[in-house]
């Protein structure tokens, strides 16, 4: 049976700032954020967005295709939560008003979590042919201002439908994974903002995809030779191209040159977007696939990495069609229609989170956007509405 993401949904924030008007307010060369890091936009949230409301955003242009009377699984990976114990995934299913005959769960692991529950999806639609599971990988990235951090943060939502005979991509059944206990990122609890040692975090992406790839080739007999193009969880685009750089040496110069052109196709949303956690590999394997014209039955390779730590690597092959499932007109559209912030209201708006305390907040109206919006927090408990200036 072959099974898979039957459709796919992206959304960010309606703001963003220019990462070269950011180097040059931090006084940094704007090279070393845009080839240095590769990035030339970064998504900015504010307190009204989060990963339930971008989550449900995202998901919100999947109802069309959605059965609701087989749909059984709804699952979020994020490491930005917003409660400890409750799933997000309750309050996306209400603001979407999904059935509730459905198994309703949160997954944390790092950006691994997307992954995570994809691999959930599609173990259960294999136990249950009929059915489907609905994923969502939404997160908002924060290091703080001026921080070495500062210009891998982003936010943004994925969510994909997964089901047997999907329109899209086959999701085939040879993953290997490693995971390891190891100290190269992690977010207490109380904070938002995550803590990194940011030059061993990179080693251990690149160590952890060696990893799963020799392993990978070593089980199933492929080489490079056998994929068209390579995606990776992209905390930044060029730790992606460093992983890649690594396995190149493998094959001859004309498909490293055809492997380079793909992958420069698959970051282009994340360098507008920036860092997207959960989400990350995601949207470069949307970005692949609306910007670039691979072949039906190309077999794609997915690097998902989640610190703390968890790789894996998996493949999946295009459907025949798989265009025509596609919506690249709607989110080039989403792009282009945000607004770009002064470097000075980024920061306001930065500044402006939702605070871990017990006091009541009140999120800005003037940034309500999107959707569906968090209007505050009362008693402690969050406030999600569809939003009323939409």
């Amino acid at each position: 049976m072959k099974i898979g993401i039957d459709q796919i949904g992206m959304d960010t924030p309606d703001f963003f700032i220019d990462l070269q008007e950011l180097a040059t307010v931090r006084g940094v060369e704007p090279d070393k954020f845009t080839i240095g890091i590769g990035q030339d936009q970064q998504a900015v949230a504010p307190s009204s967005q989060d990963a339930v409301t971008m989550g449900a955003a995202a998901a919100q242009s999947l109802l069309g295709e959605i059965d609701r009377d087989q749909l059984g699984l709804v699952v979020l990976g994020t490491e930005s939560g917003v409660d400890a114990s409750k799933a997000g995934a309750l309050q996306i299913i209400r603001l979407l008003g999904l059935p509730a005959q459905v198994r309703a769960l949160e997954i944390k692991e790092a950006c691994y979590g997307g992954t995570a529950g994809l691999m959930m999806a599609r173990d259960y639609v294999a136990a249950h042919p009929n059915k489907q599971a609905l994923v969502i990988a939404a997160d908002v990235a924060r290091y703080g201002l001026a921080t070495a951090g500062e210009v891998t943060q982003g936010a943004g939502a994925m969510a994909m439908l997964v089901k047997a005979d999907p329109r899209i991509l086959v999701i085939n059944d040879d993953s290997v994974v490693h995971a390891e206990d190891i100290g190269d990122f992690w977010r207490p609890v109380y904070t938002d903002q995550a803590l990194a040692r940011g030059k061993y975090s990179t080693e251990q992406y690149l160590h952890f995809f060696d990893l799963v790839w020799q392993q990978y080739q070593a089980e199933t007999g492929l080489t490079l030779n056998d994929f068209t193009a390579l995606t990776f969880h992209l905390p930044y685009t060029k730790m992606g191209l460093k992983a890649l750089r690594q396995v190149l040496p493998s094959v001859d110069a004309t498909k490293q040159a055809a492997l380079l052109k793909h992958f420069d196709q698959s970051i282009q949303y994340s360098r507008r977007i920036g860092n997207i956690y959960t989400g990350s590999l995601y949207l470069g394997l949307l970005s692949l696939l609306e910007l670039d014209h691979l072949p039906a039955g190309s077999r794609l390779g997915l690097f998902s990495y989640g610190s703390g730590a968890v790789g894996e690597f998996f493949s999946a092959e295009l459907v025949p069609g798989y265009e025509q499932a596609l919506k690249p007109a709607a989110h080039a559209e989403r792009l282009d229609q945000r607004r770009q912030l002064p470097i000075a209201e980024y920061e306001a708006v930065f500044n402006d989170a939702v605070p871990y305390a017990k006091a009541d907040y009140q999120s800005n109206p003037a940034y309500y956007a999107g959707p569906f919006v968090l209007t505050g927090v009362t008693g402690q408990e969050r406030q999600y509405q569809v939003n009323p200036n939409a």
